[in-house]
């Protein structure tokens, strides 16, 4: 049976699937398609944590669904900006995962992760599929990886 490594990146799907469809992701379709006849070796879900009760319970849901979920605190920087993302983290653990994982599953739109899923394809020989929504989706991202899943209303709440 296959081996299959998820990592989500949250803040991702949630703004371009609220920007594209006004729905949020349907983290148990995902993971159904995701993992169908194929055993779960690691699962990520990587997060932004402002300390809110509502987000906590978001992140017991992803618990119990089977993730393990990563959290970074939101840091708001003194000119107004905002600081969050777990492009380092996500690329860390990919590349840590890539040597058990006959597929790695990334949900993500960010172009920034077209190098790594390159790489991991070329170098380490690893199936690479990625979910995002396609019209918030990088191309280079799209192109990089073995099969490309675009989040349509299967994958919605």
């Amino acid at each position: 049976m296959q081996t299959v490594s998820l990592f989500v990146d949250v803040q991702n799907v949630y703004y371009t699937t609220r920007s594209a469809f006004q729905r949020n992701f349907d983290y148990n379709a995902f993971w159904a398609k995701a993992t169908a006849g194929r055993t779960v070796k690691h699962a990520y879900a990587y997060a932004i944590d402002r300390g809110d009760e509502k987000q906590r319970q978001f992140q017991n849901i992803l618990r119990a669904i089977g993730f393990e979920v990563k959290l970074k605190p939101f840091i708001q920087r003194s000119d107004g900006s905002a600081k969050g993302d777990w492009d380092v983290g996500i690329t860390i653990d990919m590349m840590t995962c890539a040597a058990d994982s006959d597929v790695m599953v990334l949900v993500s739109g960010d172009g920034d992760f077209g190098l790594l899923v390159e790489t991991l394809r070329t170098r380490h020989d690893c199936q690479v599929e990625v979910f995002g929504v396609e019209t918030l989706t990088a191309v280079s991202l799209i192109h990089a990886s073995s099969q490309y899943f675009p989040i349509s209303s299967d994958l919605l709440l």
